[in-house]
């Protein structure tokens, strides 16, 4: 137990060391205009990655399953057939596009309201299994993105690049006021959920067993479900979808730490989750030049990893 908090304590270390660069490298003395946007979207990763690496730690062992990230349940395909919806009818410089705010809510409301139908609809009662629920997730979607790449065939070419700009993450024009709100309802998440990390340890067991020690195991994983819903839907509505980043550092944790301690595995994706997304930006604003996205690089590192995931898993059994 006392290597893995040496472990936390140096990843949290490693964590602020990157931050740290990003913000005031080559500031050159614009302190007044740079500093107060490179603290916005230093904020703005930091949310991104506290959400995603949450919510996928929590998502993979309610499923028992560590290859498997809250993406699954179609949430991105929501996000991108809203955005994809609100061009095609109404146009890109539609009040929806233009206000960020008024489109954040529209994506959140959205993409909670699919997730709703999903738990409430198909999880109802415990009388299905989970992976019945991920199925009917896979499923629509699959249809969702069908969709929506039918709408962005015949949209307007010119219309179709503000849609292409919302498919991928991206921290450039992130507002100001769409972070704060952000942070608060990741932290009133968080506040919420901090004493289920007990809880969490035991569901890892399995059903049967966390049900003998006592624990409501549907009432838990719904309230797991609903909690992942809205870290998910608030840092896709923030920033844009990062399908398999979630993947690499949930599965990255369990590797550092060789524990059952949710408290300790969250934090360390957590960690490890700000490391990535901060050097990763740090990389593609001053080598790449913003050549290229972020989320371009971690979806391609995210798709290696799936399948080497996949081997390797398969070799075991």
């Amino acid at each position: 137990m006392r290597n893995d908090q040496w472990k936390l304590i140096t990843l949290i270390a490693a964590s602020l060391v990157v931050s740290i660069p990003y913000v005031f490298y080559e500031l050159n003395g614009s302190y007044d205009y740079a500093l107060p946007r490179r603290g916005i979207k230093l904020l703005a990763m930091i949310i991104t990655a506290v959400a995603i690496a949450y919510s996928t730690v929590i998502f993979q062992t309610i499923t028992h399953n560590r290859i498997l990230t809250p993406s699954i349940m179609g949430l991105d395909s929501m996000y991108v057939l809203i955005q994809t919806i609100i061009v095609f009818f109404f146009g890109s410089t539609s009040f929806m596009i233009v206000q960020h705010e008024v489109n954040f809510f529209i994506s959140v409301v959205a993409m909670l309201g699919f997730a709703v139908f999903l738990f409430n609809g198909l999880f109802k009662n415990g009388k299905r299994p989970i992976y019945f629920l991920l199925l009917v997730g896979i499923i629509l979607g699959t249809f969702l993105s069908s969709i929506s790449t039918f709408l962005q065939v015949i949209i307007d070419p010119n219309e179709f690049f503000t849609v292409q700009d919302r498919m991928f993450a991206s921290f450039q024009n992130v507002n100001d006021d769409l972070v704060w709100i952000g942070l608060v309802i990741v932290v009133v998440v968080i506040i919420y959920n901090r004493k289920m990390m007990n809880v969490l340890d035991a569901i890892s067991l399995g059903k049967e067993i966390s049900v003998n020690l006592g624990v409501s195991y549907n009432q838990v994983v719904r309230r797991m479900l609903i909690s992942t819903a809205v870290l998910i839907s608030v840092s896709t509505a923030l920033v844009g979808p990062i399908t398999f980043f979630g993947l690499i550092v949930a599965n990255l944790s369990y590797q550092f730490f060789r524990t059952y301690q949710h408290k300790v595995i969250v934090t360390g994706a957590i960690s490890i989750s700000i490391i990535l997304l901060v050097g990763g930006q740090f990389v593609v604003e001053r080598i790449f030049t913003f050549s290229t996205t972020l989320s371009v690089i971690i979806n391609f590192v995210g798709g290696v990893y799936f399948i080497y995931l996949l081997l390797r898993e398969s070799k075991t059994t």
